[in-house]
Protein backbone atom coordinates (compact mmCIF):
# COMPACT_ATOMS: atom_id res chain seq x y z
CA UNK A 1 0.00 0.00 0.00
CA UNK A 2 3.08 2.14 0.98
CA UNK A 3 4.36 1.27 -2.39
CA UNK A 4 1.24 2.49 -4.23
CA UNK A 5 0.94 6.00 -2.66
CA UNK A 6 4.81 6.46 -3.09
CA UNK A 7 4.56 5.95 -7.00
CA UNK A 8 1.00 8.63 -7.14
CA UNK A 9 2.95 11.04 -5.20
CA UNK A 10 5.49 11.34 -8.30
CA UNK A 11 2.87 14.20 -9.67
CA UNK A 12 3.61 15.97 -6.37
CA UNK A 13 7.26 15.88 -6.42
CA UNK A 14 8.01 19.77 -7.47
CA UNK A 15 4.35 20.91 -5.68
CA UNK A 16 3.37 22.24 -8.95
CA UNK A 17 0.63 19.93 -8.56
CA UNK A 18 -0.43 21.19 -4.98
CA UNK A 19 0.33 24.77 -6.11
CA UNK A 20 -2.29 23.95 -9.33
CA UNK A 21 -4.73 22.09 -6.45
CA UNK A 22 -4.75 25.17 -4.40
CA UNK A 23 -5.54 27.91 -7.37
CA UNK A 24 -8.48 24.98 -8.84
CA UNK A 25 -9.82 24.80 -5.19
CA UNK A 26 -9.59 28.86 -4.79
CA UNK A 27 -10.96 29.50 -8.52
CA UNK A 28 -14.22 26.82 -7.39
CA UNK A 29 -15.30 28.23 -4.39
CA UNK A 30 -15.70 31.25 -5.80
CA UNK A 31 -17.36 30.18 -8.82
CA UNK A 32 -19.73 27.89 -6.60
CA UNK A 33 -20.22 30.77 -4.02
CA UNK A 34 -21.19 33.84 -7.51
CA UNK A 35 -23.16 30.20 -9.07
CA UNK A 36 -25.28 30.20 -5.32
CA UNK A 37 -26.80 33.89 -5.68
CA UNK A 38 -27.62 33.04 -9.06
CA UNK A 39 -29.62 29.72 -8.45
CA UNK A 40 -31.16 31.45 -5.42
CA UNK A 41 -31.70 34.96 -6.80
CA UNK A 42 -34.80 33.92 -8.75
CA UNK A 43 -36.56 32.86 -6.01
CA UNK A 44 -34.99 34.88 -3.21
CA UNK A 45 -34.21 38.01 -4.19
CA UNK A 46 -30.48 38.83 -4.89
CA UNK A 47 -30.81 41.33 -2.14
CA UNK A 48 -27.89 42.36 0.74
CA UNK A 49 -29.90 40.20 3.08
CA UNK A 50 -29.37 36.63 1.16
CA UNK A 51 -25.90 37.93 -0.28
CA UNK A 52 -25.35 38.24 3.98
CA UNK A 53 -26.57 34.79 4.34
CA UNK A 54 -24.52 32.70 1.17
CA UNK A 55 -21.21 34.40 2.71
CA UNK A 56 -21.64 33.22 6.24
CA UNK A 57 -22.49 29.94 5.53
CA UNK A 58 -19.49 29.57 3.18
CA UNK A 59 -17.49 30.77 5.80
CA UNK A 60 -19.05 28.47 8.26
CA UNK A 61 -18.47 25.71 5.77
CA UNK A 62 -14.54 27.09 5.17
CA UNK A 63 -14.18 27.40 8.96
CA UNK A 64 -15.53 23.45 9.50
CA UNK A 65 -13.70 22.52 6.48
CA UNK A 66 -10.19 23.98 7.70
CA UNK A 67 -10.80 22.23 11.35
CA UNK A 68 -11.50 18.71 9.36
CA UNK A 69 -8.88 19.23 7.09
CA UNK A 70 -5.87 20.33 9.17
CA UNK A 71 -6.60 16.73 11.68
CA UNK A 72 -7.07 14.70 9.24
CA UNK A 73 -4.02 15.13 7.91
CA UNK A 74 -2.24 14.70 10.79
CA UNK A 75 -3.69 11.86 11.45
CA UNK A 76 -3.23 10.20 7.97
CA UNK A 77 -0.99 12.18 5.40
CA UNK A 78 -1.97 10.72 2.08
CA UNK A 79 -2.87 12.70 -0.61
CA UNK A 80 -5.40 10.09 -1.91
CA UNK A 81 -7.65 11.59 1.06
CA UNK A 82 -7.54 14.82 -0.08
CA UNK A 83 -7.93 13.91 -4.14
CA UNK A 84 -10.53 11.60 -3.06
CA UNK A 85 -12.62 14.34 -1.04
CA UNK A 86 -12.30 16.65 -4.53
CA UNK A 87 -14.18 14.19 -6.40
CA UNK A 88 -16.93 14.16 -3.69
CA UNK A 89 -17.20 17.88 -3.53
CA UNK A 90 -17.31 18.05 -7.83
CA UNK A 91 -20.21 14.96 -7.95
CA UNK A 92 -21.98 17.13 -5.57
CA UNK A 93 -21.60 20.43 -7.78
CA UNK A 94 -22.04 18.87 -11.03
CA UNK A 95 -25.50 17.52 -9.09
CA UNK A 96 -26.70 20.99 -7.86
CA UNK A 97 -28.31 22.05 -11.65
CA UNK A 98 -29.81 18.88 -11.87
CA UNK A 99 -32.11 18.75 -8.09
CA UNK A 100 -31.00 22.26 -6.83
CA UNK A 101 -34.18 24.09 -8.11
CA UNK A 102 -36.23 21.41 -7.24
CA UNK A 103 -34.64 21.34 -3.49
CA UNK A 104 -34.93 24.98 -3.02
CA UNK A 105 -38.83 24.94 -4.33
CA UNK A 106 -38.86 22.42 -1.38
CA UNK A 107 -37.29 24.31 1.20
CA UNK A 108 -39.35 27.43 0.49
CA UNK A 109 -42.79 24.95 0.43
CA UNK A 110 -41.71 23.64 3.92
CA UNK A 111 -40.76 27.34 5.08
CA UNK A 112 -44.07 28.96 3.93
CA UNK A 113 -45.77 26.56 6.18
CA UNK A 114 -43.36 26.80 8.87
CA UNK A 115 -42.43 30.26 9.90
CA UNK A 116 -44.79 33.13 10.32
CA UNK A 117 -41.38 35.97 10.12
CA UNK A 118 -38.51 36.20 8.38
CA UNK A 119 -39.01 33.94 5.62
CA UNK A 120 -36.85 35.39 3.39
CA UNK A 121 -33.97 34.57 5.49
CA UNK A 122 -35.24 31.43 7.19
CA UNK A 123 -35.62 29.72 3.22
CA UNK A 124 -32.30 31.42 2.05
CA UNK A 125 -30.14 29.70 5.17
CA UNK A 126 -31.79 26.32 4.88
CA UNK A 127 -31.17 26.23 1.40
CA UNK A 128 -27.62 27.79 1.47
CA UNK A 129 -27.10 24.70 4.17
CA UNK A 130 -28.80 21.77 2.56
CA UNK A 131 -27.19 22.94 -1.08
CA UNK A 132 -23.69 24.15 -0.71
CA UNK A 133 -22.18 23.85 3.08
CA UNK A 134 -21.50 19.88 2.36
CA UNK A 135 -18.96 20.68 -1.48
CA UNK A 136 -17.85 23.84 0.18
CA UNK A 137 -17.06 22.26 3.35
CA UNK A 138 -15.23 19.48 1.52
CA UNK A 139 -13.27 22.14 -0.50
CA UNK A 140 -12.33 24.12 2.73
CA UNK A 141 -10.10 21.00 3.94
CA UNK A 142 -7.60 21.65 0.58
CA UNK A 143 -5.29 24.42 2.17
CA UNK A 144 -4.37 22.55 5.53
CA UNK A 145 -3.86 19.07 3.77
CA UNK A 146 -2.03 20.80 1.40
CA UNK A 147 0.31 22.47 3.70
CA UNK A 148 0.80 19.40 5.14
CA UNK A 149 2.13 17.82 1.89
CA UNK A 150 4.35 20.79 0.75
CA UNK A 151 6.04 21.50 4.35
CA UNK A 152 9.30 19.93 3.92
CA UNK A 153 11.58 21.63 5.91
CA UNK A 154 10.68 24.30 8.42
CA UNK A 155 13.13 26.28 7.09
CA UNK A 156 11.09 27.63 3.97
CA UNK A 157 7.56 26.26 5.73
CA UNK A 158 7.03 30.62 5.28
CA UNK A 159 7.42 30.47 1.70
CA UNK A 160 5.73 27.37 0.83
CA UNK A 161 2.48 28.37 2.69
CA UNK A 162 3.21 31.83 1.22
CA UNK A 163 2.98 30.20 -2.37
CA UNK A 164 0.02 28.31 -1.58
CA UNK A 165 -2.02 31.14 -0.40
CA UNK A 166 -1.02 33.31 -3.30
CA UNK A 167 -2.13 30.40 -5.53
CA UNK A 168 -5.60 30.34 -3.70
CA UNK A 169 -5.83 33.74 -3.76
CA UNK A 170 -5.35 34.12 -7.73
CA UNK A 171 -7.24 31.49 -8.40
CA UNK A 172 -9.95 32.63 -6.38
CA UNK A 173 -9.82 36.10 -8.61
CA UNK A 174 -10.64 34.42 -11.48
CA UNK A 175 -12.86 32.59 -10.09
CA UNK A 176 -14.71 35.57 -9.09
CA UNK A 177 -14.62 37.27 -12.82
CA UNK A 178 -15.23 34.62 -14.80
CA UNK A 179 -18.64 33.05 -13.97
CA UNK A 180 -19.65 36.89 -13.38
CA UNK A 181 -18.46 38.29 -17.03
CA UNK A 182 -18.29 35.14 -19.02
CA UNK A 183 -20.02 32.07 -18.21
CA UNK A 184 -23.03 32.92 -16.76
CA UNK A 185 -23.84 35.64 -19.60
CA UNK A 186 -23.01 33.17 -22.25
CA UNK A 187 -23.84 29.64 -21.00
CA UNK A 188 -25.90 29.91 -18.00
CA UNK A 189 -25.85 29.04 -14.26
CA UNK A 190 -26.09 25.73 -14.89
CA UNK A 191 -23.52 25.04 -17.09
CA UNK A 192 -21.43 27.29 -14.73
CA UNK A 193 -21.80 24.66 -12.15
CA UNK A 194 -20.88 21.47 -14.54
CA UNK A 195 -17.64 23.91 -16.20
CA UNK A 196 -16.01 24.29 -12.50
CA UNK A 197 -16.81 20.47 -11.10
CA UNK A 198 -15.37 19.49 -14.18
CA UNK A 199 -12.57 21.39 -13.73
CA UNK A 200 -12.26 19.86 -10.20
CA UNK A 201 -13.07 16.57 -11.34
CA UNK A 202 -10.35 16.50 -13.81
CA UNK A 203 -8.14 17.75 -11.20
CA UNK A 204 -8.47 14.95 -9.09
CA UNK A 205 -8.70 11.68 -12.02
CA UNK A 206 -5.43 12.77 -13.45
CA UNK A 207 -3.90 12.83 -9.78
CA UNK A 208 -5.07 9.05 -9.09
CA UNK A 209 -4.21 8.39 -13.28
CA UNK A 210 -0.55 9.61 -12.40
CA UNK A 211 -0.46 6.48 -10.04
CA UNK A 212 -1.65 3.89 -12.69
CA UNK A 213 -3.96 3.36 -10.12
CA UNK A 214 -7.77 2.29 -10.33
CA UNK A 215 -10.10 5.00 -8.31
CA UNK A 216 -13.87 3.85 -7.57
CA UNK A 217 -14.51 7.37 -6.74
CA UNK A 218 -13.16 8.87 -9.82
CA UNK A 219 -14.64 6.14 -11.93
CA UNK A 220 -18.35 6.93 -10.24
CA UNK A 221 -16.84 10.35 -10.37
CA UNK A 222 -17.09 10.24 -14.40
CA UNK A 223 -20.00 8.51 -14.29
CA UNK A 224 -22.51 10.54 -12.69
CA UNK A 225 -20.69 13.50 -14.18
CA UNK A 226 -21.82 12.53 -17.20
CA UNK A 227 -25.11 12.03 -16.04
CA UNK A 228 -25.24 15.78 -14.64
CA UNK A 229 -24.21 17.37 -17.47
CA UNK A 230 -27.04 15.28 -19.95
CA UNK A 231 -30.09 16.14 -17.18
CA UNK A 232 -28.35 19.00 -15.76
CA UNK A 233 -27.77 21.23 -18.98
CA UNK A 234 -31.14 23.21 -18.66
CA UNK A 235 -31.34 26.55 -17.44
CA UNK A 236 -34.75 26.52 -16.50
CA UNK A 237 -35.94 27.86 -13.25
CA UNK A 238 -39.16 27.86 -13.47
CA UNK A 239 -39.24 24.14 -14.46
CA UNK A 240 -43.10 24.12 -13.80
CA UNK A 241 -43.25 25.86 -16.54
CA UNK A 242 -43.98 24.48 -20.15
CA UNK A 243 -44.93 27.66 -21.95
CA UNK A 244 -42.45 30.65 -21.23
CA UNK A 245 -41.83 32.88 -24.62
CA UNK A 246 -38.26 33.31 -23.13
CA UNK A 247 -36.46 32.23 -19.67
CA UNK A 248 -32.72 32.93 -19.40
CA UNK A 249 -30.16 35.21 -17.45
CA UNK A 250 -28.39 38.57 -17.99
CA UNK A 251 -25.30 39.79 -15.76
CA UNK A 252 -27.94 41.13 -13.46
CA UNK A 253 -31.18 39.27 -13.30
CA UNK A 254 -33.29 35.85 -14.03
CA UNK A 255 -35.05 36.71 -16.57
CA UNK A 256 -38.70 35.38 -17.73
CA UNK A 257 -41.24 36.03 -20.70
CA UNK A 258 -44.54 34.28 -20.54
CA UNK A 259 -47.45 35.85 -22.71
CA UNK A 260 -51.53 35.04 -23.43
CA UNK A 261 -54.29 35.71 -25.75
CA UNK A 262 -54.23 39.40 -24.29
CA UNK A 263 -50.75 40.24 -22.66
CA UNK A 264 -46.99 39.72 -22.65
CA UNK A 265 -45.66 39.84 -18.80
CA UNK A 266 -41.30 39.77 -17.83
CA UNK A 267 -40.52 38.51 -14.55
CA UNK A 268 -36.95 38.81 -12.83
CA UNK A 269 -38.45 36.75 -10.27
CA UNK A 270 -39.88 32.99 -9.77
CA UNK A 271 -41.51 33.88 -6.59
CA UNK A 272 -42.41 37.32 -6.39
CA UNK A 273 -44.59 39.16 -9.12
CA UNK A 274 -44.68 40.82 -12.55
CA UNK A 275 -42.47 43.85 -13.49
CA UNK A 276 -43.86 44.79 -16.91
CA UNK A 277 -47.20 44.16 -18.92
CA UNK A 278 -47.74 44.73 -22.77
CA UNK A 279 -51.48 45.05 -23.45
CA UNK A 280 -51.74 43.06 -27.09
CA UNK A 281 -54.68 45.51 -27.57
CA UNK A 282 -52.97 48.49 -27.33
CA UNK A 283 -54.93 49.19 -24.30
CA UNK A 284 -54.68 50.55 -21.15
CA UNK A 285 -53.47 48.09 -18.69
CA UNK A 286 -55.26 49.09 -15.19
CA UNK A 287 -51.86 48.84 -13.61
CA UNK A 288 -49.28 51.21 -12.01
CA UNK A 289 -47.97 52.48 -15.40
CA UNK A 290 -51.63 54.13 -15.73
CA UNK A 291 -51.34 55.73 -12.60
CA UNK A 292 -47.99 56.93 -13.47
CA UNK A 293 -49.67 58.65 -16.67
CA UNK A 294 -51.00 61.52 -13.86
CA UNK A 295 -47.00 62.67 -13.76
CA UNK A 296 -47.67 64.21 -17.44
CA UNK A 297 -51.11 65.48 -16.61
CA UNK A 298 -49.61 67.40 -13.30
CA UNK A 299 -46.54 68.88 -15.39
CA UNK A 300 -49.34 70.26 -17.87
CA UNK A 301 -48.64 67.96 -20.60
CA UNK A 302 -52.27 69.84 -22.48
CA UNK A 303 -50.58 72.75 -21.74
CA UNK A 304 -47.17 72.83 -23.51
CA UNK A 305 -45.57 72.07 -26.69
CA UNK A 306 -43.75 69.42 -25.88
CA UNK A 307 -42.14 67.77 -22.84
CA UNK A 308 -39.33 65.69 -21.95
CA UNK A 309 -40.06 62.54 -20.17
CA UNK A 310 -36.80 60.71 -18.21
CA UNK A 311 -37.46 57.21 -16.68
CA UNK A 312 -34.99 55.58 -14.35
CA UNK A 313 -35.20 51.67 -14.43
CA UNK A 314 -36.79 51.73 -17.44
CA UNK A 315 -37.54 47.86 -17.76
CA UNK A 316 -39.28 46.82 -21.12
CA UNK A 317 -40.93 50.59 -21.45
CA UNK A 318 -44.42 50.10 -20.25
CA UNK A 319 -44.96 53.39 -19.04
CA UNK A 320 -42.75 55.03 -22.32
CA UNK A 321 -45.20 53.24 -24.69
CA UNK A 322 -48.46 54.63 -22.42
CA UNK A 323 -46.70 58.22 -22.68
CA UNK A 324 -46.26 58.21 -26.26
CA UNK A 325 -49.40 56.11 -27.22
CA UNK A 326 -51.68 58.81 -25.34
CA UNK A 327 -50.00 62.18 -25.13
CA UNK A 328 -47.90 61.66 -28.81
CA UNK A 329 -50.23 63.64 -30.20
CA UNK A 330 -50.51 67.16 -29.99
CA UNK A 331 -47.38 67.54 -27.64
CA UNK A 332 -44.20 66.77 -28.64
CA UNK A 333 -42.38 64.00 -26.28
CA UNK A 334 -39.24 63.60 -25.66
CA UNK A 335 -38.75 60.05 -24.12
CA UNK A 336 -35.19 59.28 -22.50
CA UNK A 337 -35.02 55.73 -20.71
CA UNK A 338 -31.89 54.46 -18.07
CA UNK A 339 -31.81 51.14 -17.76
CA UNK A 340 -28.94 48.93 -15.98
CA UNK A 341 -29.89 45.57 -17.80
CA UNK A 342 -29.15 45.84 -21.43
CA UNK A 343 -30.62 42.60 -21.80
CA UNK A 344 -33.93 43.56 -20.26
CA UNK A 345 -33.24 46.87 -23.19
CA UNK A 346 -32.77 44.06 -25.49
CA UNK A 347 -36.49 42.03 -24.39
CA UNK A 348 -38.38 45.66 -24.85
CA UNK A 349 -37.86 45.97 -28.25
CA UNK A 350 -38.13 42.15 -29.25
CA UNK A 351 -41.02 40.94 -27.18
CA UNK A 352 -42.60 44.47 -26.00
CA UNK A 353 -42.59 46.73 -28.78
CA UNK A 354 -40.82 49.38 -27.09
CA UNK A 355 -39.76 51.96 -29.79
CA UNK A 356 -36.95 52.32 -31.64
CA UNK A 357 -37.09 56.24 -31.29
CA UNK A 358 -37.08 56.10 -27.50
CA UNK A 359 -33.29 55.69 -26.55
CA UNK A 360 -32.49 53.75 -23.66
CA UNK A 361 -29.36 54.41 -21.54
CA UNK A 362 -27.51 51.15 -20.16
CA UNK A 363 -26.37 52.53 -16.67
CA UNK A 364 -27.41 53.23 -12.99
CA UNK A 365 -29.71 55.69 -12.46
CA UNK A 366 -28.21 57.76 -10.04
CA UNK A 367 -24.92 57.69 -12.04
CA UNK A 368 -26.68 58.88 -14.55
CA UNK A 369 -28.04 61.41 -12.94
CA UNK A 370 -24.73 62.57 -12.21
CA UNK A 371 -23.84 62.92 -15.64
CA UNK A 372 -25.77 64.71 -17.31
CA UNK A 373 -26.85 68.64 -16.70
CA UNK A 374 -30.23 68.31 -18.52
CA UNK A 375 -33.99 68.87 -16.86
CA UNK A 376 -37.26 67.66 -17.28
CA UNK A 377 -40.81 67.84 -16.92
CA UNK A 378 -41.65 64.05 -16.05
CA UNK A 379 -38.69 61.80 -14.04
CA UNK A 380 -40.04 58.26 -13.27
CA UNK A 381 -38.54 56.50 -10.54
CA UNK A 382 -39.01 52.96 -11.29
CA UNK A 383 -36.04 50.80 -10.03
CA UNK A 384 -37.64 48.99 -7.69
CA UNK A 385 -38.47 45.36 -7.41
CA UNK A 386 -39.45 42.90 -4.53
CA UNK A 387 -37.31 43.50 -2.04
CA UNK A 388 -34.11 44.71 -4.11
CA UNK A 389 -34.27 48.01 -3.39
CA UNK A 390 -30.98 50.04 -4.86
CA UNK A 391 -30.59 52.16 -1.40
CA UNK A 392 -28.80 54.83 -3.37
CA UNK A 393 -31.48 55.23 -5.40
CA UNK A 394 -33.98 55.88 -1.98
CA UNK A 395 -32.26 58.61 -0.33
CA UNK A 396 -32.33 62.22 0.32
CA UNK A 397 -29.13 62.28 -1.37
CA UNK A 398 -30.40 60.48 -4.47
CA UNK A 399 -33.83 62.59 -4.98
CA UNK A 400 -32.52 66.20 -3.89
CA UNK A 401 -30.85 64.90 -6.64
CA UNK A 402 -34.03 63.83 -9.09
CA UNK A 403 -34.91 67.39 -7.46
CA UNK A 404 -32.48 69.25 -9.35
CA UNK A 405 -32.77 67.76 -12.98
CA UNK A 406 -36.95 68.60 -12.66
CA UNK A 407 -37.91 71.92 -14.15
CA UNK A 408 -39.47 74.62 -11.69
CA UNK A 409 -43.03 72.86 -12.73
CA UNK A 410 -41.54 69.24 -13.28
CA UNK A 411 -42.73 66.34 -11.14
CA UNK A 412 -41.32 63.36 -9.83
CA UNK A 413 -43.09 59.99 -10.07
CA UNK A 414 -42.05 57.09 -8.07
CA UNK A 415 -43.69 53.42 -8.15
CA UNK A 416 -43.65 52.04 -4.89
CA UNK A 417 -44.36 47.98 -5.45
CA UNK A 418 -44.90 46.89 -1.90
CA UNK A 419 -47.69 48.84 -0.14
CA UNK A 420 -46.91 48.57 3.68
CA UNK A 421 -49.77 48.77 6.50
CA UNK A 422 -47.84 48.50 9.60
CA UNK A 423 -46.14 51.76 11.09
CA UNK A 424 -42.83 52.18 9.73
CA UNK A 425 -42.80 50.52 6.61
CA UNK A 426 -40.65 50.65 3.32
CA UNK A 427 -43.21 53.05 1.47
CA UNK A 428 -43.67 55.02 4.87
CA UNK A 429 -39.73 55.54 5.11
CA UNK A 430 -39.59 56.31 1.17
CA UNK A 431 -42.16 58.73 1.13
CA UNK A 432 -40.92 60.71 4.71
CA UNK A 433 -37.44 60.70 2.91
CA UNK A 434 -39.47 62.49 -0.59
CA UNK A 435 -41.01 64.50 1.22
CA UNK A 436 -38.03 66.06 2.92
CA UNK A 437 -37.13 66.99 -0.20
CA UNK A 438 -40.52 68.08 -2.02
CA UNK A 439 -42.33 69.98 -0.80
CA UNK A 440 -45.76 68.79 -2.41
CA UNK A 441 -46.19 65.02 -1.96
CA UNK A 442 -49.28 63.01 -2.86
CA UNK A 443 -49.76 59.58 -3.27
CA UNK A 444 -52.39 57.02 -4.80
CA UNK A 445 -52.63 53.45 -4.30
CA UNK A 446 -53.18 51.22 -7.10
CA UNK A 447 -56.13 49.27 -7.25
CA UNK A 448 -55.94 45.69 -7.20
CA UNK A 449 -52.52 45.19 -6.35
CA UNK A 450 -49.58 46.51 -3.82
CA UNK A 451 -48.53 49.13 -6.09
CA UNK A 452 -48.42 53.00 -4.64
CA UNK A 453 -47.34 55.54 -6.89
CA UNK A 454 -45.98 59.07 -5.29
CA UNK A 455 -46.14 61.96 -7.38
CA UNK A 456 -43.86 64.57 -6.04
CA UNK A 457 -43.33 68.63 -6.76
CA UNK A 458 -41.94 71.98 -6.30
CA UNK A 459 -44.53 74.40 -8.12
CA UNK A 460 -47.24 73.89 -5.23
CA UNK A 461 -50.13 73.04 -7.54
CA UNK A 462 -49.72 69.95 -8.83
CA UNK A 463 -52.94 69.27 -7.96
CA UNK A 464 -54.72 72.30 -9.70
CA UNK A 465 -52.73 71.53 -12.90
CA UNK A 466 -53.86 67.96 -12.77
CA UNK A 467 -57.33 68.91 -12.78
CA UNK A 468 -57.07 71.38 -15.95
CA UNK A 469 -55.16 69.24 -17.92
CA UNK A 470 -57.88 66.55 -17.01
CA UNK A 471 -60.61 68.99 -18.69
CA UNK A 472 -58.74 69.31 -21.54
CA UNK A 473 -57.74 65.37 -22.18
CA UNK A 474 -59.99 64.42 -24.87
CA UNK A 475 -59.45 60.33 -24.88
CA UNK A 476 -62.55 59.06 -22.71
CA UNK A 477 -60.08 56.09 -21.42
CA UNK A 478 -57.28 58.21 -20.48
CA UNK A 479 -59.80 60.34 -18.70
CA UNK A 480 -61.37 57.65 -16.63
CA UNK A 481 -58.42 56.75 -15.90
CA UNK A 482 -57.28 59.84 -14.53
CA UNK A 483 -60.46 60.43 -12.92
CA UNK A 484 -59.80 57.11 -11.24
CA UNK A 485 -56.59 58.28 -9.98
CA UNK A 486 -57.75 61.67 -8.54
CA UNK A 487 -60.21 60.32 -6.55
CA UNK A 488 -57.49 58.10 -5.48
CA UNK A 489 -55.61 60.87 -4.57
CA UNK A 490 -54.24 61.54 -1.28
CA UNK A 491 -51.69 64.77 0.04
CA UNK A 492 -48.96 63.00 2.37
CA UNK A 493 -48.47 64.06 5.87
CA UNK A 494 -44.72 62.68 6.57
CA UNK A 495 -43.97 60.82 10.24
CA UNK A 496 -40.63 62.45 9.96
CA UNK A 497 -38.94 59.12 8.73
CA UNK A 498 -35.75 59.23 6.64
CA UNK A 499 -33.15 57.37 4.29
CA UNK A 500 -29.98 58.59 3.71
CA UNK A 501 -26.96 57.20 1.62
CA UNK A 502 -25.16 56.52 4.79
CA UNK A 503 -28.12 54.66 6.57
CA UNK A 504 -30.80 53.36 4.26
CA UNK A 505 -32.16 49.97 5.60
CA UNK A 506 -34.33 49.15 2.68
CA UNK A 507 -34.04 45.55 2.55
CA UNK A 508 -34.91 44.70 6.17
CA UNK A 509 -37.57 47.38 5.90
CA UNK A 510 -38.98 45.62 2.36
CA UNK A 511 -38.74 41.85 4.20
CA UNK A 512 -41.00 43.14 6.56
CA UNK A 513 -43.99 43.44 4.36
CA UNK A 514 -42.91 40.37 1.90
CA UNK A 515 -43.59 38.53 4.96
CA UNK A 516 -47.11 40.25 5.48
CA UNK A 517 -47.59 39.26 1.86
CA UNK A 518 -46.62 35.29 2.01
CA UNK A 519 -48.70 35.18 5.45
CA UNK A 520 -51.74 36.64 3.28
CA UNK A 521 -51.31 34.09 0.69
CA UNK A 522 -50.91 31.17 2.50
CA UNK A 523 -53.29 31.65 5.32
CA UNK A 524 -56.30 29.69 3.63
CA UNK A 525 -54.28 26.87 2.94
CA UNK A 526 -52.42 26.46 6.12
CA UNK A 527 -56.44 26.49 7.66
CA UNK A 528 -56.85 23.97 4.66
CA UNK A 529 -53.54 21.82 5.67
CA UNK A 530 -55.21 22.03 9.53
CA UNK A 531 -58.36 21.08 9.22
CA UNK A 532 -57.89 18.68 6.37
CA UNK A 533 -54.24 17.66 6.64
CA UNK A 534 -52.05 16.77 3.89
CA UNK A 535 -54.78 15.22 1.49
CA UNK A 536 -57.23 18.53 1.81
CA UNK A 537 -54.10 20.34 0.87
CA UNK A 538 -53.25 18.60 -2.18
CA UNK A 539 -56.58 18.65 -3.27
CA UNK A 540 -56.79 22.29 -2.67
CA UNK A 541 -53.81 23.22 -4.15
CA UNK A 542 -54.53 21.04 -7.23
Amino acid sequence: MEVISLVKRKILENKIYLYLTEFFAGMSLMAVELGASRLMAPYFSSSQIVWTIIIGTIMIAMALGNIYGGRSADKNPNPDRLYGRIIIAAIWIALIPVLGKYVVIGISAVMIFSVNNSFLIWAAFVTCMVIFVFPLFLLGTVTPSLVKYTVDDLGDSGKTVGMLNASNTIGSIIGTFVPTFVTIPAVGTSITFLIFAGILLLLSVLYFLSGKVKSVKAVVGCVIFVFACFFGSSDSFAFWEDDLTYEGESVYNYLQVKEDDSAVYLSTNVLFGVQSVYEKSETLTGMYYDYAMAAPMMAGIHEKPSQDILILGMGTGTFATQCQRYFGGETALNIEGVEIDEDITRLAREYFFLSEDIPVCTYDGRAYLNAIDKTYDVIMVDAYQDITIPFQMASVEFFTLVKEHLKEDGVMVVNMNMRGKEEGNINQYLADTIASVFPEVYIADVAGNTNRELFAGCSGNLSDTFAANMKLEKNPNVYRMMDRVNAGLIKYQSSGYQMTDDRAPVELLSMRIIDDLIRDEVSYYKQVYTEQGLSGLIDAIG
